[in-house]
This record gives C-alpha cells, structure tokens and sequence, in this order.
C-alpha cells in the first residue's frame, strides 16, 4: 500500500443538491424493494450451524437445525463429511429444489465453484447452506417472516450535496490483502486495490474497500462517530464505482445498514480497524427502529 503524502480534496465537485436528493430517494425506493423481497434480508428466519457427522432438523425442541413454528417436528437430516453435505427428508416430508421433488443427495453450498446455491423448499420454508471460514450452516428463510410483514421502512439522514465527495484513488501496488472481522469471531483476508482518500471540513480521511468475487465495485465496511446513538453499532456499508482517472466518488448519502441490523441470522462483516473515523457521517440510513 503507498503511503504517499494525499492532497486534499474538496468537497465542492458534488452535483446539485436537488440531483443528489432525487438520486437518493430513487436509490432507497430500490433499496427498500430489495428488503422487503421474499428473499431479502427481512425473511430470515433460522440459521443453523452443522457438525461433523448427522445433524437433525425440524421444529422439534432437541433439533441441530431449528425450524419455526409452523414446519415439521422432523424436518430431515443433514450430514456433513468436510465441506460437502447431504439432505434426506424425514419420512413423508415433501421438499422441493428448483420446484422439483428432492428425495436426498448432496446440497450445494453458498461456495461451491461460483455456482448458484441449492435451494430446497418446504412449503413456504426456504433453505440453503452458507459457508463461513471452516463452518457451514443452514440459512432458513420465510416470506412470511413477522420482520418483513411488520417492516415499517428505515429513518435516515436528509440527502446532501455535502456528502457526496470525491476522493483521491491512492492504488496498492502490489495488490495488498486486508483483514476483515464478522460477527462469528472470524477473522477474513479480503483482497483490497488501494485506499480512498478524502476530506472533510478540512481534515482528512481514508477508507479502504476490498472486492467481492465476480464484482469490479468498491465495497466499503465503515464505522464512524455517530454510530454511538444515531446509526447502527456496528457500522455501515458502502459501494463505489471503479476508481477513474485517480479519483474514486464516496457518495454517503448511501451508506446503509448491514443485514445484522435487521437479523440476528445474518453473518456480516464489521469494520477493519482502518476504518474506523473519528468524524461523524451524518447521512445515509440511520439505526432501524425496530
């Protein structure tokens, strides 16, 4: 990572207010949308970690995996051998996967060759493998989760110009690889491209993003000062495009709430310690009031 002295850059190249706030309010319609889908975030309602060997599931009280209210006493077994598992329905417990019965064999994962996840069905259960670091578990999703029927949206700051800024594209070379945190106590190495660096009311800041497989975009995991009361504990999210002609666009007004903030079956990561500023960032979404 370079460690060259930064110019300071200006706050004064953000757009209109107006463009900003009316690209703001498109951005968190969509946002939102994205939310309350039947697969969004809001949906999540079990999350199960397997052992090695067979692991029971069902809404039974002495499952592995425990299913809500309303699912199987006995829903099946999944048998984990290393990072491959296997599913077999309980007796007379119909699932489907890809709208097809599925009678047992082996379920794909989250990480598995960049394929898409298997997904299994049971009645308006929905359920898949993740895998983090070197534990799988099994993600329960239910449209008609209460989280998503009683979701009454997300109080955020008012969209400014002020907190569109340009930043200065400081570049790794080579490629460095970063730390990042997540809430099960792992510790990821994450690929990075380099630094934005960027001011505000005259003092400077620097954030550094990694990338996610398959995706050019800067992804940013930030804590700042107004996490303390106003936004979520555990930090925010940021996206960014590609850095162009040295400089790279951190539009704030977008930061947004982890899946965390809503579930307490999301796995996220958290802020690298570089990215913890000492200044308040007063936009994007604030804690949800839930």
């Amino acid at each position: 990572m370079l460690l060259a002295t930064v110019l300071a850059l200006s706050l004064s190249a953000a757009p209109a207010s107006d463009d900003v706030v009316t690209a703001t309010d498109s951005w968190h319609e969509q946002r939102l949308k994205r939310l309350q889908s039947e697969d969004g975030w809001l949906s999540l309602v079990g999350l199960g970690w397997l052992t090695e060997g067979p692991n029971s599931s069902g809404s039974g009280g002495d499952a592995t995996v425990v299913f809500p209210e309303g699912a199987p006493a006995n829903v099946g077994t999944f048998t984990r051998a290393g990072l491959s598992v296997t599913f077999q329905p309980a007796p007379g417990v119909a699932v489907t996967r890809a709208g097809k019965p599925f009678t047992g064999g082996p379920v794909r994962t989250d990480q598995e060759g960049g394929a898409e996840p298997d997904v299994l069905q049971l009645g308006r259960f929905r359920f898949q493998l993740i895998v983090r670091g070197d534990r799988i578990g099994v993600r329960i999703r239910d449209p008609e989760a209460r989280a998503r029927k009683e979701f009454k949206g997300i109080p955020t700051y008012p969209a400014s110009a002020r907190w569109r800024v340009t930043a200065r594209w400081e570049p790794a070379n080579p490629p460095a690889v970063i730390a990042v945190p997540n809430v099960l106590g792992q510790v990821e190495r994450s690929p990075s491209p380099g630094t934005a660096v960027f001011t505000v009311d005259g003092k400077e800041y620097r954030l550094t993003p990694v990338l996610e497989e398959g995706s050019p975009d800067l992804f940013f995991v930030f804590a700042d000062e107004t996490n303390r009361t106003e936004t979520y504990g555990a930090g925010r999210f940021l996206y960014a495009d590609p850095a162009r002609d040295g400089t790279v666009i951190l539009d704030f007004n977008r930061a947004y709430n982890p899946p965390c903030a809503f579930s307490a079956f999301a796995t996220c990561p958290l802020p690298p310690k570089q990215n913890r500023l000492v200044l308040r960032v007063d936009a994007g979404e604030k804690r949800p009031a839930h």
